[in-house]
């Protein structure tokens, strides 16, 4: 579900070549869970390999990271490690969406309405075993880095950071704020052209950047009044928020009383969930501690062995794929030694 601050940021909307140059720390589970939803043939099912295994988080990895490396973008992925255990309750809501998602998604395949059989299957969207592993094999071919993290991996991208290693984290979540990040980049591993569910209609996807300082200006508050507005929403570590409480709300009740306990009409509901925890998850969160993140060269044919020969990839659409990568990359190589 992640936290709903649509309505409070500050967005800039911008384009991928705006990132050149810049390392991005990559929610890694994030971005999976992405190509595993938005990759599907017509019947709404993963792409998949001559054995049957799923394929459309390598695909996705594949044309995400040839992007990235032909504009000069430095990606660096972050995966989950442990949750807290305040997320139980979420993760269990989570099992149960997509077991109805399930039920739904078999309805509208027997009655023949695919339009809503894709949508529903979108929704049935997991990790299944092995795909973290095959996914950071894949990037060690491409010569990205992979970073494990303790705990959430938002918040070690968001430490990124702070210590000056990444320009901004990537995720479609707005947690990162909350851990904080400077700044925050949503629809970059998902921009591009996209059609509106059971609409013939076609938008434009672009990145937007989240400025956080920018934002808690906008809304005048500080990082730990955030933290609070967000709890009061609802969070991945108390998921049904407050009742009859939303943004606008959260931010008015903040602004009048500074923090969750002087809240008077919240008090009854505030005595059931472990706010102080909560806030702490936030604050302090368990992040890796990196003492350099090293970038290396793309080894073309370890992609293509891993791809082709190991999960039943066209060969000729890899390498052509491939071969963009390399001239870009000469591209850029050839205009800086102009410089010299």
């Amino acid at each position: 579900m992640g936290l709903n601050l649509k309505d409070l940021v500050v967005r800039d909307k911008t384009t991928l070549d705006a990132f050149a140059n810049k390392v991005i720390a990559i929610d890694a589970y994030n971005a999976i869970y992405q190509f595993l939803a938005s990759i599907r043939g017509p019947d709404g099912l993963h792409l998949s390999d001559s054995e049957g295994r799923i394929t459309s988080h390598l695909s996705g990895l594949l044309y995400r990271n040839v992007n990235f490396l032909s504009l000069g973008i430095k990606p660096v992925y972050v995966f989950d490690g442990r949750p807290p255990s305040l997320k139980t309750a979420e993760i269990e809501r989570r099992k149960q969406i997509k077991k109805d998602a399930t039920v739904k998604y078999e309805r509208a395949v027997a009655e023949g309405n695919m339009e809503d059989a894709r949508k529903f299957a979108q929704q049935t969207t997991s990790m299944k075993d092995g795909m973290v592993k095959e996914s950071k094999e894949l990037l060690a071919c491409f010569g990205i880095p992979f970073i494990d993290a303790p705990s959430e991996g938002e918040a070690t991208a968001a430490h990124l950071t702070n210590t000056g290693q990444a320009w901004a984290c990537a995720s479609q979540d707005y947690d990162s704020i909350l851990c904080g990040a400077k700044r925050l980049v949503r629809n970059f591993t998902n921009s591009g052209r996209r059609k509106i569910p059971n609409k013939n209609i076609y938008i434009d996807v672009l990145p937007e950047i989240i400025n956080a300082q920018k934002t808690l200006d906008a809304i005048k508050m500080t990082r730990e009044k955030l933290v609070d507005v967000g709890i009061l929403i609802g969070t991945d570590f108390n998921p049904n928020g407050f009742e009859r409480i939303g943004p606008k709300t959260a931010i008015k009740l903040i602004r009048q009383h500074s923090r969750l306990e002087d809240i008077p009409q919240i008090q009854e509901h505030l005595r059931e969930i472990d706010f102080q925890q909560i806030r702490e998850i936030f604050l302090n969160p368990k992040v890796a501690d990196i003492d350099e993140i090293v970038f290396n060269r793309v080894d073309y044919e370890g992609v293509i062995d891993y791809l082709v020969e190991g999960r039943s990839f066209s060969k000729d659409r890899v390498q052509s794929t491939l071969n963009r990568l390399k001239r870009a990359l000469e591209k850029k190589s050839q205009n800086l030694e102009q410089w010299f």
